[in-house]
């Protein structure tokens, strides 16, 4: 049963995760905006804009000079109005802020979606997908490979392979764009067998069995990179979290009793180790949703990370503010839901608690 004090912890947890994603959000918004310098560039395109549609419209083509410039002028006053650029943009700092935690995150300054919306809910719905089928798929794979080679290693400790993985642990600092570079060389410039980026063939196969493999051999490439980059420090990683545990006073106490070895790992050395890990592979979950900035330009996958890219090439900070507190949000129901969990289940913070 669920106790008051249990409760009051989450409580007080929950306030200080969401005091931590408003100044997260607010400081995005105030880095992204450049202390308020992007609304010089937004303005001087705005009256660009109305300029050249002053000078395209047929009725205005009369008008002299002198006229054409104050309609230009008035148009302009009218529209920085109407989107609220004759504030200061302290005052607007809080406006956005305000919009962002309620998730009305407006519309995109430059970019549209594949449909051509440009509002930015659009824009973040349509590709999010793709990072997750991708990088969520990847992580997952890396789990376990990382969990089930670390036990290994644990077991079968100084061995030759067990070396071959601690030497080769720093090759995992390179990022997986960096081996990716390497794959695309060898598997579509050399061996002509898959394709060097995209998501699906061109044109897209019509039926969904082909698409559906078209997809799957796109994917190879980007998921094989991270799979190479993480692969040693993670299973480095895992194999000697078990081997911390397992040279624990309880385990050695566990051996002095007989009890048998198969027993010992799970009860005494797998299952302490877990939240750990599970911690990190859900902390990695949620990062991998976020996308590869680099990863998917230089596999043009359309995710989140291109996205994210050109957001940034193109200063567009409303694309750039409505990903960071999706991401936000992610983070902190991830970390409140972890700390429910390990206050259930981890007799120290139960303890602590009480």
């Amino acid at each position: 049963m669920v106790s008051k004090k249990l409760v009051k912890h989450i409580a007080l947890r929950a306030i200080v995760i969401y005091l931590t994603v408003v100044v997260a959000v607010y400081l995005t918004i105030i880095v992204a905006n450049m202390g308020g310098k992007i609304d010089e560039f937004v303005l001087g395109d705005l009256y660009t804009s109305i300029y050249e549609q002053i000078n395209r419209d047929p009725r205005y083509r009369s008008l002299p000079g002198p006229e054409k410039d104050k309609l230009v002028k008035q148009m302009f006053e009218l529209e920085v109005k109407r989107l609220g650029y004759d504030r200061p943009f302290l005052e607007r700092s809080f406006i956005y802020l305000k919009n962002a935690l309620t998730l009305d995150l407006g519309r995109a300054l430059f970019m549209t979606s594949d449909s051509g919306s440009r509002l930015v809910k659009n824009i973040i719905l349509e590709r999010l997908p793709n990072t997750v089928m991708l990088f969520t798929t990847v992580t997952v794979i890396n789990f376990f490979i990382h969990l089930f080679l670390g036990l290994y290693l644990s077991r079968h400790y100084g061995s030759f392979f067990d070396k071959l993985v601690v030497a080769l642990s720093p090759t995992s600092t390179l990022p997986g764009w960096f081996y990716g570079i390497f794959l695309i060389l060898i598997f579509y410039t050399w061996l002509h067998v898959l394709p060097p980026g995209g998501m699906v063939d061109v044109p897209p196969p019509p039926d969904p069995i082909s698409y559906a493999l078209s997809v799957l051999k796109h994917m190879i490439l980007p998921m094989a990179s991270w799979i190479i980059s993480g692969f040693f420090l993670g299973v480095y990683g895992t194999r000697t979290f078990f081997l911390i545990f397992s040279t624990e006073d309880y385990v050695e106490a566990a051996k002095a009793k007989g009890l048998p070895p198969r027993l010992i790992e799970t009860r005494y050395i797998l299952r302490p180790s877990l939240p750990p890990i599970v911690t990190n592979f859900a902390l990695s979950l949620i990062g991998s949703w976020g996308g590869a900035i680099i990863t998917e330009t230089v596999f043009e996958w359309p995710g989140l990370g291109l996205v994210t890219w050109r957001a940034i090439q193109s200063f567009d900070t409303p694309v750039l503010v409505g990903i960071t507190v999706i991401y936000a949000y992610l983070l902190a129901a991830t970390v409140l839901i972890l700390d429910f969990v390990y206050a259930l289940i981890d007799p120290r913070i139960k303890a602590g608690i009480a």
